[in-house]
């Protein structure tokens, strides 16, 4: 096993990392340090729930997409334009383009055209679909859970409260203000 840093990078690599930058007068390396942390967590979460997907179907970006369709049906929505799709999961137009046909391959979504404007595509769960996501989520569920099982709950609260911390700070500084609320994390209360 390699011997890693806090923030998940061979000690030596970090070591070289700070000494390359102080070179530049780049002495605090914490920001770049912590954004890698994130990126690494995010990254190793996809590849455990991808690895430990029973189902081909239900890929963790596929399972967001699903889920996302059954709660706008939850709150009496009819259906979700591609775009919002995007925006919510944070990935491109042809990005959700390709999942959604795969889902529609699949059975599990159907896609009709806006009848107000033809060049869009209304997004809903087919009945397969509602029937996949319903079914499966308590196994998801449960499998999320599993993979923060070694933090204590107080843990848990504090790194959600912090996420939301460096979350608020990200939006303000880069100043993306008008940042759908899709992207929030939703709260624990």
């Amino acid at each position: 096993m390699t011997n890693c840093n806090h923030a998940g990078l061979p000690s030596a690599y970090s070591q070289a990392f700070r000494q390359v930058f102080a070179k530049y007068g780049v002495t605090d390396t914490q920001g770049v340090e912590l954004l890698r942390l994130v990126h690494l967590v995010t990254n190793t979460y996809e590849q455990v729930a991808t690895a430990s997907a029973d189902d081909s179907k239900l890929s963790p970006p596929r399972w967001r997409l699903l889920v996302r369709l059954l709660l706008e049906e939850e709150m009496g929505g009819s259906h979700v334009y591609p775009t919002e799709l995007s925006r919510a999961q944070s990935v491109s137009k042809n990005t959700i383009s390709a999942h959604l046909r795969s889902l529609e391959e699949q059975g599990l979504i159907l896609r009709e055209l806006d009848p107000d404007d033809h060049r869009q595509f209304r997004i809903k769960l087919s009945d397969a679909g509602r029937t996949l996501v319903q079914n499966a989520t308590p196994r998801y569920m449960a499998f999320l859970n599993e993979l923060i099982s070694d933090l204590l709950p107080g843990e848990i609260e504090q790194l959600q409260s912090l996420l939301l911390k460096l979350r608020t700070s990200l939006v303000r500084h880069g100043r993306l203000d008008n940042l759908c609320e899709a992207h929030a994390v939703p709260s624990s209360e």
